[in-house]
């Protein structure tokens, strides 16, 4: 048996002891090396959904994740007991026309594991051990990266695929909403692709001071400054809070024929300033997920060209599942909570 948290309904977080999936011969039984804790996460747990994704039966959560090879089936090739490796958690079918498009985060057959998006759902990896096919799996063979920052490549990709949605930023001004992971994770993102000057708002001094360290080169206190006063400063504006306010922030900012690029999940009514988009000439574009950046992450992370260690605030043992969720919840005590074995 091995232990497991799931989510069965919100504010119901669980503990259970399971049986691991058997092996197929191109699977691979994992144990938990660091699991972050999400945004995703977090709205599972405190409202029972995200979006349109509903929790209808027990849910593990968690699809950030690094792990340790603990066995592998009869036809595996890529990795090895006692390999540490990251965690991919999009399975795409790889035939529809979006997969053979090479977009393969919009496939119509998606199975993303630690999400309520089908039924039955794709079980996450908070768990002691899991199992994965080998092809959702990298292995990484630099000793001087920890398995906490393996865990981080999948938030980067979504930082990294964000700002490949945004278009080059070379010498260009970039403004972030929201300095929580993956507004930190955009910065580095923006600032990997060569952005001349980027600059992340919050209302949290937290985030602001974990932002700095991530890359940005100024912070604003949305809820402090008259954002009127930046107009028009920015090329290029990423929305990660998930906030109405804050997209009308990114209007304000973007210059006129910029780009806004929607990251964050925003409510499903909101008063959408079409005219704005229009008169102004801006191109508003949305991220889901990531496809390919992932593998970018993973690379740019075991060559530590983006350094995430920042961003790990507090790691907890499984067992202490429901403390790690209060404290993920805390902005001002904490970025990424993440969950070890």
């Amino acid at each position: 048996m091995t232990l497991a948290c799931q989510i069965h309904a919100a504010h119901d977080l669980r503990l259970v002891d399971e049986a691991p999936p058997e092996l197929g011969p191109h699977d691979v039984r994992l144990r938990l090396g660091a699991g972050g804790i999400c945004g995703s996460d977090l709205h599972y747990y405190t409202h029972g959904r995200v979006g349109a994704f509903t929790v209808r039966q027990p849910l593990v959560p968690g699809h950030e994740a690094s792990g340790v090879v603990d066995a592998v089936g009869s036809a595996v090739t890529r990795v090895q007991a006692g390999d540490r490796v990251a965690c991919n958690p999009s399975h795409a079918c790889g035939r529809c026309s979006y997969c053979r498009a090479g977009r393969g985060n919009l496939c119509r057959s998606m199975f993303f594991l630690g999400s309520a998006s089908v039924f039955p759902h794709a079980q996450g990896m908070f768990r002691e051990r899991f199992v994965l096919g080998e092809a959702q799996l990298t292995p990484i063979t630099e000793a001087h990266i920890s398995l906490g920052e393996i865990a981080c490549a999948e938030p980067l990709s979504i930082g990294l695929h964000a700002i490949h949605r945004a278009g080059p930023v070379l010498g260009e001004t970039v403004f972030i909403t929201g300095g929580g992971t993956i507004g930190c994770m955009t910065a580095l993102a923006a600032r990997l692709a060569g952005a001349a000057r980027v600059i992340v708002a919050d209302v949290q001094p937290r985030a602001l001071e974990v932002a700095l360290q991530c890359g940005a080169d100024e912070v604003l206190r949305s809820d402090q400054v008259d954002i009127a006063a930046w107009a028009d400063v920015a090329e290029v504006s990423l929305e990660c809070a998930g906030h109405p306010g804050a997209l009308l922030s990114c209007l304000t900012v973007t210059q006129r024929g910029g780009r806004i690029i929607q990251v964050g999940t925003l409510p499903d009514e909101i008063a959408f300033p079409a005219n704005k988009i229009m008169a102004r000439e801006l191109d508003y574009r949305g991220v889901f997920r990531a496809h390919l950046a992932f593998d970018w992450a993973v690379q740019a992370i075991r060559s530590r060209r983006v350094d995430v260690r920042p961003l790990i605030s507090a790691q907890l043992p499984l067992s202490r599942a429901q403390e790690a969720f209060d404290l993920a919840l805390d902005k001002t005590r904490s970025t990424k909570v993440q969950l070890v074995t």
